[in-house]
């Protein structure tokens, strides 16, 4: 299999997206944590129609507007990981969930989704930014907890 790899210039720092030469595979803050870390294929840097619709998504996004489509996936883990990434697509663009409440809406424990959620090849298009601790605390988060925080602001429009 082929593997892709793109550079976005976003405003809270570079990003790597990564794709399967047909969808999204992966978007990452660099030096996250997590970084790549299923991938042992050899990158190729290119230009694809998926890295075109991503970038016109994180265009719109980083404008502070809701994006009204989301670049073909292709989210490939556990069945568990996949299904706490879909159920992360569901959260709305300005809100947020609690690990707990996630937890309680998937049958599962908050510990196990909080793995899950870390562990999100698919960063901002996969809003696991959006899961915070129970009383609203921002936990967790692999490009830390100050983008989150700027993230999160973005969404409400107080940056």
């Amino acid at each position: 299999m082929s593997a892709y790899v793109f550079r976005y210039a976003s405003p809270l720092g570079a990003l790597t997206l990564c794709s399967d030469g047909h969808a999204l595979t992966g978007l990452y803050f660099d030096g996250q944590r997590h970084f790549m870390e299923a991938s042992s294929e050899p990158w190729e840097e290119a230009e694809l129609p998926v890295f075109a619709q991503s970038a016109r998504w994180l265009d719109a996004y980083f404008c502070g507007t809701a994006p009204d489509f989301t670049p073909p996936l292709a989210l490939r883990g556990t069945p568990f990981r996949v299904a706490v990434w879909n159920a992360l697509l569901e959260i709305p663009y300005g809100h947020t969930v609690a690990y707990a409440d996630l937890a309680r809406r998937l049958g599962s424990s908050p510990r196990a989704v909080g793995g899950a959620v870390g562990h999100n090849p698919v960063s901002l298009i996969v809003p696991c930014h959006r899961v915070i601790g129970r009383r609203g605390t921002l936990t967790g988060y692999a490009a830390g907890l100050d983008i989150k925080a700027r993230l999160l602001a973005l969404e409400r429009g107080n940056t």
